[in-house]
Order: C-alpha cells, then structure tokens, then sequence
C-alpha cells in the first residue's frame, strides 16, 4: 500500500471533534502554567485561566451535550464520555501544575501556608479574623425531615458537613458556603512585597465548631458544583426582551446541576447523598486531588510583585494620532486625510478609539453616534461619553447585545442609563446575536455631512484591550461610511438586509463571500492567510481542503478551536495550522488573500505609519493586490448563520502593510507558538530563534509611537 494511503487510513475523519479541540486549547493554557520560563506569578495566572475556562466549559458545552443526550442525539453519549475522559486527565495536570506553582511561590517569598501549621500569633490573628470578618455572614444549613436540603449555587465552595447532633438523635449533615464575596487569601501579619496567606476555606473549616455548639465535627470536606449557565429565550414570543432577560437571568441560579467536584477523600455517603440530591449520576463526579477552584491565584497575581511578572509594555499611541499638527486639531482632522490601523493593548486603546468616542461626544459639529455593544466594562468610558452626547442633544443610537453571555446583567444596566439619557437602545434583531464592532458617527463640516467609522475585531471594553490582542480600522472612506450606515438602518428598523460592496456581513453574506475569496486562490500558486479564534464551519473547511489540493499554500493562525486536519496527503497537505498563547490573548481576526497574503514580501512598518525600510526612515506606501479583511467574524457557524458580523476590507497601503507584518510575525513565531499535526495533537514549536509575534508587534507598536509610552 502507497504511504500515502497508509497515513489517509489513519486520519479518516474530514473534521476535529470540536468539543476535544476546545480542551486541546485549554491544555496548551495549562502548558504555560507549567512552563518554568513563565515568570512565576504569570505561571499563578494561567492556573486560575485554565480553571475559570473549564468552569465555563460546563457550564456551556457539557450542558449542550447532556441536553444532546436527553433529546436522543446518537453520538452525544460517546462524546460526553470522550470530553469527561480528557477532562480527567488534564484535572490531574492542573492539580500538579498548581503544587508546583504553590511550591515556587513559597520559595519567592509568598507562601500559602497550611493552617495546622500555625501556632502562637498567627493563630490569634485568625481566631480574630474569624470572629470579627467571617463568622457574622456564615449561615450553618442542616439537612433533616424539617431543614430540606438546600439550594447550592453555581461554583460556590461549600463545606459538607457531618455533625453528632447535640440532642442525641443521630448523626446529621449540614452545609456551609464560603463567602464569595470575601478574599480567598488571608493574609496573615507581617505581609508586604513578602507575606504568608492562609485559604479562606482552611480558616473556616477550623471554626466550625463555632457553628454548631453542642454539638461535635465529626468531619467536613469541600465540595463545588457547576450548573448549567446557558440561558433558553424564546424571543420571538418575548413582547419585552429586557424583561425577559430579567427573568432569565434569575432562572440561570437554578440550572440543573452538570458537575460535582470533591476533594479527595470524601467519604462515598457524602458523595451519594450529594448525587442524589443535585440529580447527578457517578460520571459527573470529579474527584480533585489538591485545592478545588484555583481562582484564589488571581489575589496573589494582583500584588506589587513586577519581579514575578512580565516586563510590562504600557500601550503606545501612534505619532500621527499623538502628536497632530496645524492641519490635524483633531482626531477627525487625522483620520479625514487617511485611515488609520490600531492594534490593542500594544497601542492604548483609551488614546485611541477611547478618544475617538470621546471626542464625537464632546465636538459641537458631531450630530450623531451609532455604536454596537457587545462587552464593554463596568466602568465604562465609552458608555460614559454616550450618555454625554445623548445628554447634550446628539442623536445616539447603542446597539446592546443582552444576549452577550455573562454580560448580560451588565448590558441591561446599561441599556438602562443610557435610555434614561434619552439615548435611542435597540437589542439587534430577533433570532440574531449581534456581535459586530462598529462605530460610526455623522459630523457636519461646513456644507456636508462626513461619516466617521471605526471597525474592528474587539469589544469596546477598555479593560479587556489591555489584556486582548485586536486590531481596528478607523476611516472616513465614504462608501464604508454609506454602507455602515444602511448596516445600522437595517439593525434598528425593519428594512430588508441590504447588498454590500464593500462590507461583508453575516448571517446574509459572509461565508459566501469568504467562500468566494478562496475560490480566487484554488489553483497552483494560490496564498491564503487566516488569522482568527475558531475554525468549525465545514464548508469553510472544505473550501480550505479543495484550494489545497489544487494547490493553493494556506497558513492558518488559530487560537482555540480548529476542526481542520492540516497536512494530510492529498488533502490538506498544503495547509499548515499553529496556534499562539502568550501573555496576550490573541482575538484578532485578520483574512488574507492573494498578494495580501504574501508575507514574507510584506514592507515593514515606519514610525508614523506608513510601509517603511525596516528601522529607517519611512518610503512611500507600496500598493498591493489581493483582499485583506478585519472584523468581528470567526468561521464557526454560530458566527456565520446566528450573529450580525461584519468583516471590512482594509484597502490603506500601510494599514495593509501593517497587518501583514502582524501575520508575518506570526508564522515567525517559535515562543509562544503550537503546531496542529495531521493525527489531531498539538505540539509546540521548538524554540530555535527565540522570535516571539506578540514582542514584535509591540516594537513595532514603538516605531509608531510619538513620544512616551503611558497607558491611556
């Protein structure tokens, strides 16, 4: 048999499983954790990323699929077995990882110091700190015939109590919660840039006694329970949504229980009694051997440690956007002669599209904002400055995603202000997730009216983009400018969809035109560069498959989820899939095609923006053919079929220089960087150059910069 037909038998399947591609991405977050060459209190980071990311994982996807199982759905069972069995394995990493970080921690001068250990002072300060901080908000819950067995919150930490009963009945259980809303750290006397913690939960578990007088602890064990967290409205029959919402949200405390995690050594009747009454069986039992919810790590993250950090690259602001001259007084001075690329955190993006908002708020001659909001902070400058404009007579129109998940308590709060302010709120259209990020704003200059846009691939959530790697387009191209407007008619009213030139947005037209884009390159010599989150939908894949197999060269640059089996023989073997985790999370979705997708050719970046001679001085901007979009879309389904997109060409020769710096700097990249193999595994890149994309981007972020690099 050909070798070639040998390595086909073994790679049958056309597409990953999704859900193991998921875990697969969240096995490479753990891997930085591990890294000894993460600085420690990073390595603390990315063990509470990892447990929050499969928290949420529970919650969402393994909930989908008991939902699969309950509706007869055939595959459903194995692969819940399949994801469970993973999910196993890599609990054992975590609790491992979280020793070793721990371990290290102690060594760095920050130690979690088992409570029985104590003695003397410490013990005072704790006996205190109990009586004074904790004990007046436990509530002790005994389960008998006139105490039912009480409600557990989603990821509450409890302690599962067994208690001798003081009037001799019998032995009872009981329940206490840990508070979520006090430090899961205490620190113990003496701390500083140095200091000793004790968990929350340890110093609880020594004062139970406290709790039940007369009566006697025979034992107590910690135990966490996820449940479900999606929510299930039926909007077309919502008369309110917000209303509906509001209801919605109070239903999702009372989801059906999907995991049960214990620590090690809970005793089987604990155990049983739990399942029995969270209505769990023994496969959605995880036994955890080491401190359940790793979240605690994030209180000592947060310490004046930059010794146990990353160097910190506080976000620059371009000079052609920092510094102005006589005929630029201000943004939309600067953005009216030419469009203008950013790319968060490495350019601030208060300073940036914060100050775009900001001044479309404040300038006499702008007469209306529109904007979609998806996520945006609790804080939030951007919402601040709406509610300004709306207050002062502008005509604003936020489009706010309440369905946004996790957001939504968030987004009804807000909706609120601004309607209050007189602000025009819609909620996008029913059936439809609205997850574009788009602002457009109309400004009168002398005779005419101008259109202002930003585009862009993240949420205007100024808390995020310090943290979230994205890139926008801010532009007064008129036909971009016509076409978002209709795009916001068509949100906010009832007319029907309309055609787009330039734009392309889903659910109407996206994957069409993605689809046609890789038509143009499946042939010999085609190019095609991806950079996005997830890659799931199958038709999108196969396109990929079909311009390989004609041979087309693909590079696709995807974070998490890839359901594309890269370099398999008469397949896909001209396709190549790597994945970058680092200190920044990669969420930009940039789309090449063509001789945009020619990195390796790409001219370098000057200081004030334009394509440059490497460290030089700047040249004259190079035209280049082929598309190159940014945008909101992921290639999933969900984003393609159930979510307002937009994706944007960037047509500017520099904005396109720059992003095909970005994209070179990617497939450069052997730091951070994963490799997809045709067998399904992920596999880091040896690190031989030591190039790292995010370090790159950020020196070339310094290129562009005035002068100063504080954080706005």
């Amino acid at each position: 048999m050909p070798a070639s037909s040998t390595i086909e038998s073994r790679y049958l399947d056309r597409y990953l499983d999704r859900e193991l591609s998921w875990l697969a991405f969240n096995r490479r977050v753990l891997e930085l954790a591990e890294d000894d060459s993460v600085p420690l209190l990073e390595r603390a980071k990315f063990v509470a990323i990892f447990g929050s990311n499969l928290d949420e994982f529970f919650q969402i996807r393994v909930a989908g699929l008991k939902d699969s199982i309950a509706a007869g759905v055939p595959e459903a069972t194995a692969m819940l077995a399949a994801v469970s069995a993973e999910a196993r394995r890599q609990g054992v990493r975590l609790g491992a990882a979280y020793g070793a970080v721990e371990a290290d921690l102690a060594r760095a001068g920050l130690a979690i110091v088992p409570i029985d250990s104590l003695a003397g002072d410490d013990r005072a300060y704790l006996d205190e700190y109990f009586e004074t901080r904790i004990f007046p908000i436990l509530t002790p819950l005994a389960v008998d015939p006139a105490h039912p067995f009480p409600y557990i919150s989603d990821l509450a930490l409890s302690f599962g109590i067994v208690v001798d009963r003081p009037d001799g009945r019998r032995v009872g259980f009981a329940r206490v919660k840990v508070p979520p809303n006090l430090p899961r750290l205490v620190g113990l006397p003496g701390g500083g840039r140095k200091g000793r913690y004790v968990y929350l939960e340890d110093v609880i578990g020594e004062h139970l006694a406290a709790l039940f007088p007369g009566g006697r602890i025979l034992s107590h064990h910690i135990f966490r329970v996820t449940r479900d967290a999606d929510l299930d409205i039926q909007e077309d029959e919502a008369d309110d949504l917000l209303a509906a919402l509001e209801v919605e949200l109070l239903q999702r405390r009372l989801g059906r229980a999907v995991r049960l995690e214990v620590e090690l050594g809970t005793p089987e009747t604990i155990v049983q009694l739990l399942l029995e009454e969270l209505d769990l069986g023994t496969d959605d039992v995880y036994e955890v051997d080491g401190r359940l919810d790793p979240s605690g790590l994030w209180d000592l993250w947060r310490l004046d440690r930059p010794d146990l950090k990353d160097d910190p690259w506080p976000g620059v602001v371009g000079r052609r956007l920092a510094a102005g001259d006589a005929e630029c007084q201000n943004l939309f001075d600067v953005v009216r002669r030419k469009d203008v690329l950013v790319h968060h955190p490495y350019e601030s993006f208060g300073a940036t599209v914060g100050t775009f908002v900001q001044q479309a708020a404040e300038d006499p001659e702008v007469l209306g904002i529109k904007m979609t909001l998806y996520r945006t902070s609790g804080d939030s400058p951007i919402i601040a400055a709406l509610i300004r404009a709306a207050e002062e007579g502008k005509q604003v129109v936020a489009l706010i995603e309440l369905k946004a998940r996790f957001d939504e308590r968030n987004n009804i709060a807000w909706a609120k202000a601004l309607e209050r302010a007189g602000a025009h709120v819609v909620y996008g259209i029913v059936g439809l997730k609205t997850h574009a990020k788009a602002v457009l704003v109309v400004r009168s200059e002398g005779d005419r009216l101008q259109r202002y846009c930003h585009l862009g691939t993240g949420n205007y959530n100024p808390s995020t983009a310090r943290t979230y790697e994205d890139v926008g387009l801010l532009t007064a191209d008129a036909e971009l400018g016509a076409e978002l407007a209709r795009l916001f008619n068509g949100l906010t009213g009832y007319g029907v969809a309309p055609r787009y030139h330039r734009l392309a947005v889903a659910p109407e037209a996206l994957r069409s035109r993605i689809l046609e884009l890789l038509e143009t390159q499946t042939h010999p010599g085609g190019r095609v560069v991806m950079k996005m989150n997830s890659l799931v939908d199958e038709a999108v894949i196969d396109a990929l498959y079909a311009a390989s197999q004609a041979g087309a060269s693909i590079d696709l640059v995807i974070r998490g989820i890839c359901c594309l089996r890269p370099g398999v023989p008469d397949l896909s073997e001209n396709i190549r899939v790597r994945s970058i985790v680092g200190r920044y999370l990669e969420h930009s979705r940039i789309y090449a095609f063509g001789e945009a997708a020619m990195t390796t050719e790409a001219p370098s970046v000057g200081a004030d923006g334009a394509a440059g001679n490497g460290r030089g001085a700047p040249e004259a901007p190079v035209a280049v053919a082929g598309q190159l979009l940014i945008g909101s879309a992921d290639l999933m389904p969900r984003n393609l079929d159930r979510r307002v997109e937009v994706l944007t060409p960037v047509d500017d020769p520099a904005a396109r220089a720059q992003l095909r710096r970005v994209l070179q700097h990617c497939l450069a990249d052997d730091t951070n960087a994963w490799e997809l193999g045709p067998d399904g595994e992920w596999r880091r890149v040896p690190t031989v150059a030591g190039t790292s994309a995010q370090r790159l981007c950020y020196e070339d972020a310094l290129e562009r910069a005035a002068f100063g690099t504080a954080d706005v």
